[in-house]
């Protein structure tokens, strides 16, 4: 390939929003290090656009695109020669959708060992693909970020905290992608197109795919049992396949930023639930529009489930943000007893319930729970006190 048609190379775009991403302040203190730095997560959540607002003025910093196949084909052919020539004088390579480049690790280690002057930070939108091509050949040599659709903290620091209180029942329906956030009065038509044109790009190109009209069926299955448990047979039989495959295609949709699982808290309890889990989406305005359903909260039946699925997202959120090592559970037992959301983090249990209607707070924690971990902590979340559990 010739250097003189070089590539299609991913310029920056214009930054249409400013608002401060969380993950920024991470990102940079690693900046001009040796390290590789990858950033994961879905498209659309403002990947590129962060990295621009951090290097988009700075002159020393190539751009290409992994969606580009000329791109592909220069890194199918890559030696660290070639690599230098290209770089020239730039000391960032910036490398976006880097899971469709094959081999994508291997080429980056070579950058990493044989032209240590020059970062390479990429993004991608799948830690199925990206993770697994980066792991074995950058270990030691790179640090992985996730990153997820706008936050409820990031929006109070924007905004403020009252706006977005305010805010929480447009939240609730339309969810929390920039893009969507920025195009106020047209989320309808910009949710539309976001997962008509991104939301499957990625799950359909994998490999072993091969009924992707049953993944479909699959999602929307999920977005109509938020809240509740899922049986992975009842939903096979459901959608014409079996327990193994749904669980393989929910891995997908997990490692694709679409959906995560929380499974069931046990320690001591005989009748726990030993073998379950919920599924959440990460966006309500995805799992919304999944559905077909973005009827406003007042006009809604499922508005505790959105509730609850909003405030475990947004605590994930802020947990992996933060750097936290909680793990995060719900709670039940075969008696029906059940907690939402049981979170553990340097040995201390705390419990929680979501009540999105104030005259259904008053919430006893359960007696078996109670008595079997006595030195947890139980409280009831509600839009009134929600800084507590988002914002601390």
């Amino acid at each position: 390939m010739e250097f003189s048609r070089i590539f299609h190379i991913f310029a920056p775009e214009k930054v249409w929003f400013m608002i401060h991403r969380t993950i920024e302040n991470n990102i940079r203190t690693l900046l001009g290090g040796q390290k590789a730095i990858i950033l994961i997560g879905a498209r659309q959540v403002g990947k590129s656009t962060l990295l621009n607002q951090m290097l988009g003025n700075t002159s020393d910093v190539m751009w290409l695109n992994g969606d580009d196949t000329d791109v592909q084909d220069l890194f199918s052919e890559m030696t660290s020669t070639r690599m230098r020539a290209l770089l020239g004088n730039n000391k960032t390579l910036v490398i976006d959708e880097a899971q469709r480049i094959p081999d994508i690790g291997l080429r980056i280690k070579i950058i990493a060992d044989q032209i240590k002057d020059v970062q390479v930070i990429a993004t991608g939108s799948s830690s199925f693909e990206l993770t697994s091509k980066l792991n074995e050949p950058l270990t030691g040599r790179k640090r992985e970020f996730k990153m997820f659709p706008l936050t409820f903290a990031e929006m109070v620091s924007h905004t403020s905290f009252l706006d977005e209180i305010r805010m929480l029942p447009h939240r609730m329906v339309y969810g929390y992608y920039p893009e969507v956030v920025c195009n106020t009065g047209d989320e309808q038509a910009t949710l539309k197109e976001l997962t008509d044109s991104y939301l499957y790009k990625d799950i359909m190109s994998l490999d072993g795919i091969n009924k992707p009209d049953r993944l479909v069926r699959l999602l929307k299955a999920l977005a109509l049992q938020i809240g509740s448990q899922v049986s992975y047979n009842e939903i096979g039989s459901l959608i014409g396949i079996d327990a193994k495959t749904v669980e393989r295609y929910i891995e997908i949709l997990e490692k694709s930023f679409i959906v995560f699982r929380l499974g069931s808290f046990s320690r001591n309890l005989r009748n726990e639930l030993k073998i379950s889990r919920k599924i959440y989406f990460w966006d309500l305005g995805v799992r919304n529009a999944v559905i077909g359903n973005l009827a406003q909260i007042e006009n809604r039946t499922d508005t505790g489930e959105l509730w609850e699925n909003f405030v475990i997202a947004e605590r994930l959120k802020r947990n992996t943000y933060k750097g936290s090592f909680a793990q995060s559970w719900f709670w039940r037992t075969r008696q029906q007893q059940e907690i939402d959301y049981v979170e553990e983090e340097n040995g201390k249990i705390s419990a929680f319930e979501f009540k999105w209607n104030e005259r259904k707070a008053n919430v006893k924690c359960p007696t078996a729970f109670k008595e079997t971990y006595s030195d947890s902590t139980f409280n009831v979340i509600t839009p009134k006190n929600i800084e507590t559990f988002l914002l601390d």
